[in-house]
């Protein structure tokens, strides 16, 4: 079974997001930003997701994390949560 380890910031509007994917590109530190905007219980830990399995996350964000290349900041991605800025931190095929 695949697995993976990323971290997001989830945001309620696509502007919200393209904003932080702004001072993303600017050299802002991804953590930071999560612990500071992320409306996920995981910005207190910097958008840290941890290790999870293919098909525990909604098809969206998992369609980001295991297809999409590593250590790239994807999004904004729209689920029923919000949209959601996605850094795939490593991915076990």
């Amino acid at each position: 079974m695949p697995t993976a380890c990323a971290r997001h910031i989830l945001v309620k509007t696509r502007e919200e997001a393209e904003k932080i994917k702004g001072l993303l590109a600017k050299g802002n530190d991804f953590g930071k930003l999560a612990k500071m905007f992320s409306k996920c219980p995981s910005g207190k830990r910097g958008g840290d997701l941890g290790e999870f399995k293919k098909g525990d996350m909604v098809k969206a964000f998992d369609d980001v994390v295991f297809k999409l290349p590593v250590l790239t900041v994807h999004g904004p991605v729209k689920t029923q949560f919000g949209y959601h800025l996605i850094e795939t931190i490593y991915r076990n095929n």
